[in-house]
């Protein structure tokens, strides 16, 4: 596969608005209820580029090398009193610096409940996805319970933050839950020239 991280720089607005291309993606191997084969068989037939972002476990991707997908993961993981979720995007998923963050059962990537209580640094996390070779990328930023979201993207910036999530729908109760819109998420990408990235944080068993 060519180097994820160009793929992913040089996607566009059109890529994500027509459906070209969707960076989030869950298996049973975390919260989803799709099989990770089954899934990255229809991405094949419907995506030109697509990756399995699993909670806290790259177990997908170890156990299924060559399955297409971009390899990438979605970290639980607060700031101050702000929890977030945070994608890696094109990590070596055997580089020592990742190991202490990944979940250490199954139970850690799946219940919210038991997500939340996440103790990961997230300058330390930050840290260790580019010293793994990945891009880190704030996922779904419209529903961080932010009240200066410009602030707190700043704030991610000034740790190393390399992206973030843009193009998205709100499926579940994200859709209930929004403190800022996507305009204005966009706006905040462009001002600290931040990639943009996109996906239907699908959680069910096919893609449509």
């Amino acid at each position: 596969m060519e180097n994820p991280i160009e793929i992913i720089k040089n996607l566009t607005k059109s890529d994500y608005q027509n459906e070209r291309v969707n960076l989030h993606i869950h298996t049973k191997y975390s919260d989803g209820l799709g099989d990770f084969n089954e899934l990255t068989s229809q991405a094949k037939e419907k995506y030109q580029v697509f990756a399995i972002t699993d909670h806290n476990t790259v177990q997908g991707h170890l156990d299924n090398p060559n399955s297409g997908a971009i390899t990438g993961v979605e970290f639980d993981v607060w700031h101050k009193y702000i929890f977030l979720h945070l994608l890696a995007y094109g990590i070596d998923i055997n580089h020592p610096a990742m190991q202490k963050f990944y979940a250490r059962n199954k139970r850690d990537t799946e219940k919210d409940i038991v997500r939340i209580l996440s103790k990961r640094n997230l300058k330390e996390l930050i840290s260790a996805i580019h010293l793994s070779g990945g891009i880190a990328v704030l996922a779904h930023p419209a529903c961080c319970w932010a009240l200066n979201l410009e602030k707190f993207v700043k704030e991610l910036v000034d740790m190393g933050l390399d992206g973030i999530e843009v193009y998205y729908p709100y499926p579940r109760w994200r859709k209930y839950i929004k403190f800022s819109s996507p305009a204005e998420v966009e706006k905040i990408a462009e001002k600290f020239n931040l990639i943009k990235t996109g996906g239907t944080d699908c959680h069910s068993i096919n893609l449509n």
